[in-house]
Order: C-alpha cells, then sequence, then structure tokens
C-alpha cells in the first residue's frame, strides 16, 4: 500500500476490559501498512501501558472514554491518545534511576520510561480540557 495513509478515530470506554478490542483494531491497520513483527509488539506494549493509565487513573473512580486517533503510513505510525480526566504530566515525571535495584527505586514511571525509550517521540499537552499524548514510531 506504497503512499497511502489510514487514519481512524477511535472513541472506546477507558476500561481495562476494552484493551484487547483496542489492540485488534490497530493491528488490522499495522498489517495493512506491513509494519514489522518486532514494531508491532513494541508498539502494542507501548499502548497497554497508556491505555491502561488512562483507565486507572484518569476519571478517578468515575469512568469515562478515551479517544484515540491513529494514523498509519507505510513506515510510520502516529497514535494521539486523549481523555477528559484529571489533568496530568506523564512526561513531566523523572524518568526512574535503572541503575538501581527494584526494590531501591521509587514506586512508578517505569512505564512511561519504556514508552519514551521504545517510540520515537512521545509528547504531551493539555488542550481544550483534553490530556493529550501523542506517540510516533517509525520503520
Amino acid at each position: 500500500m506504497e503512499n497511502d495513509m489510514i487514519k481512524h478515530e477511535i472513541q472506546i470506554e477507558a476500561q481495562r476490559e476494552k484493551l484487547d478490542e483496542l489492540l485488534d483494531m490497530i493491528r488490522i491497520d499495522l498489517n495493512l501498512m506491513c509494519c514489522p513483527m518486532d514494531k508491532q509488539i513494541s508498539l502494542e506494549i507501548c499502548m497497554e501501558e497508556i491505555f491502561v493509565n488512562i483507565a486507572s487513573y484518569a476519571y478517578g473512580e468515575q469512568t469515562g472514554m478515551a479517544f484515540i486517533t491513529e494514523e498509519v503510513t507505510n513506515n510510520s505510525i502516529s497514535l494521539c491518545f486523549r481523555d477528559k480526566g484529571i489533568p496530568y504530566d506523564p512526561l513531566a515525571k523523572e524518568d526512574p534511576d535503572t541503575t538501581l535495584s527494584a526494590e531501591e527505586r521509587e514506586i512508578g514511571g517505569l512505564g512511561i520510561f519504556m514508552v519514551k525509550t521504545m517510540m520515537d517521540s512521545v509528547m504531551y499537552e493539555y488542550k481544550d480540557g483534553f490530556n493529550c499524548l501523542t506517540m510516533t514510531m517509525t520503520w
């Protein structure tokens, strides 16, 4: 599918049990655009981290929606995760010191650190009442 682009706007309940549904939708497009399997695996890990964080923390005890904009080309993907939850910039937290043992490290931050390491770029902004985390990967 040379020079083509697939673009979707996905609205899904921000609930952990909806993760597989989201991953299945994205996998179809990645396969259509010939994304290498190693990149797909890394991307799925990153998507799980971001989506589960939205489902677990964005709306507190309530539940809400996650809005995902997906753009896939023959050599890249961009995903923008948006929610109307509590404003929170996961990129503002200092990266964990991975030279320390698990017992010595502070709890939290390892998942977003993995996302920042695996993706080519990760950006956050709070705009128009939405948390917006955009991550991109090329292959």
